[in-house]
């Protein structure tokens, strides 16, 4: 297990800045990030929690001798997995971008990587720039699931109507109120969902979207639902009852966190 520490903001590193320095001198920068999210406690900070923003965030201090407050494109529940996570930042560094990435990763433990780092334009934020962001979510169908997949792969060994599944994946490309495949309350549910596809290959099933943002849960719900009907409790045409429903329903479980990763933020 990780272990988070508390680090002092005055250690003397090459590419440290004193507190006082002129804020014209900060820089905005762009990182992207893949994580095998099995042992933390999802993205973002959380007191006593060990997650991947603060092990981050306590890695720039370290390297830059600043108070770091990363903001990232979509903030991953406990157990999800992301392949490009896109997080900014802003400091004063006279890193190069190669030294900081080589620096980050040495710091970091070795199922959280910086994949590139990049100074970027200093209106550029994360979260509000992106334009859509695209999920997976990875089924096992095989009767023995090897032990090298049960950490990324959610393992439904039963039966599945694929066709059904396929079709009834299309029923999500709309933009609507997403409210009844989610988790909890929100005065604004409508998402645009560009592309729901589900793939077959051999016992695998692969559900992918993008939409311009996501409920809490709603890919896994989403998730739950094609299942649902692949095991013929629910027809295609059903979803759209559960779309006027605007609630949930047992027809809408929420799948596990492990089969899913946040693939790549646009801009």
């Amino acid at each position: 297990m990780v272990e988070e520490q508390a680090l002092s903001s005055t250690e003397g590193n090459p590419g440290s800045a004193q507190s006082d320095q002129d804020s014209s001198l900060t820089e905005n920068f762009k990182l992207i990030i893949s994580y095998d999210g099995t042992e933390y406690h999802g993205w973002q900070r959380q007191p006593g929690k060990i997650t991947i923003q603060a092990l981050i965030e306590n890695a720039l201090q370290r390297l830059t001798g600043q108070v770091i407050k990363l903001q990232a494109a979509g903030r991953t529940d406990a157990g999800v997995h992301a392949i490009g996570q896109v997080a900014s930042f802003r400091a004063v560094s006279r890193l190069k971008e190669s030294e900081l990435l080589r620096a980050l990763n040495a710091l970091l433990p070795p199922d959280i990587r910086i994949m590139e780092v990049a100074r970027v334009a200093r209106d550029f934020q994360a979260r509000k720039s992106a334009h859509s962001k695209i999920y997976r979510y990875r089924i096992k169908t095989s009767v023995i699931l090897s032990p090298f997949d049960y950490r990324y792969v959610f393992h439904y060994p039963h039966p599945l109507n694929k066709e059904a599944m396929s079709l009834a994946a299309r029923c999500f490309e709309r933009q609507d109120d997403f409210t009844a495949f989610s988790s909890g309350f929100y005065q604004h549910p409508v998402r645009h969902v560009y592309h729901s596809i589900l793939e077959a290959a051999d016992e695998e099933l692969v559900f992918t979207i993008e939409a311009n943002g996501f409920l809490r849960h709603m890919v896994r719900t989403i998730v739950g639902t094609l299942l649902m009907v692949g095991r013929n409790r629910l027809v295609p045409e059903g979803i759209e009852e559960l779309f006027k429903g605007k609630k949930r329903t047992r027809l809408s479980p929420t799948a596990p966190a492990r089969g899913l990763y946040l693939v790549k933020v646009i801009y």
